[in-house]
């Protein structure tokens, strides 16, 4: 009797599943210049559900980084217009954490001019100043931080432009979520804490 139970507990562990890995959403830029990689902080979740659920619906894929400046930011997404944002879906009220700021590769949400400093559902940039860019601490949110993919904003802010800061040609994006493991977060230089 106990081989047979023996037996019968050896086959039935073939049919459990293992339990799954925990992933986390992170953000993806791809356009002809290469890949960006992105950690989406837990700690400014509007801006962070936001960002997953535009890219989900594919929102920004028929736009451009429309605005690059060298030691500064490459910026995408909706333009700035005198009259503020053209085309935001939405605004979303200030998430402004104290210990997340506009350091080198930090990704942050465009706003216009308003009081309340309401970000635009639709634009986001990245600081491409290797120094950061506290000035723009507590003014705009930081909802996520590149960890692969620097290079690809560097190449990006070196680009021609015209007056406006515009690319010359164009910088299509590709922008996704991906759900990845802490091991291979790990594997793209990204440690999960």
């Amino acid at each position: 009797m106990p081989t047979i139970f023996l037996l019968l507990v050896t086959t039935l562990s073939l049919f459990v599943a293992p339990k799954p890995q925990k992933t986390y959403p992170v953000g993806q830029i791809k356009t002809d210049q290469g890949e960006v990689l992105f950690w989406l902080y837990d700690e400014t979740p509007r801006h962070k559900a936001s960002f997953i659920k535009l890219a989900n619906e594919a929102y920004w894929d028929s736009l451009t980084f429309n605005r690059v400046i060298a030691n500064f930011v490459a910026q995408g997404g909706c333009p700035d217009t005198p009259a503020g944002f053209s085309g935001s879906p939405y605004l979303l009220k200030p998430e402004f954490v104290p210990t997340i700021r506009h350091s080198y590769g930090a990704v942050g949400a465009g706003r216009d001019d308003n009081p309340e400093k309401l970000s635009a559902g639709c634009q986001f940039y990245i600081v491409q100043n290797k120094s950061g860019l506290a000035r723009l601490d507590d003014k705009f949110t930081v909802f996520g931080q590149v960890f692969k993919g620097m290079d690809v904003i560097d190449a990006i802010v070196a680009v021609k432009t015209d007056s406006t800061n515009t690319p010359l040609s164009p910088i299509k994006l590709d922008v996704n979520v991906v759900n990845m493991t802490a091991a291979q977060l790990k594997k793209q230089g990204y440690t999960v804490h």
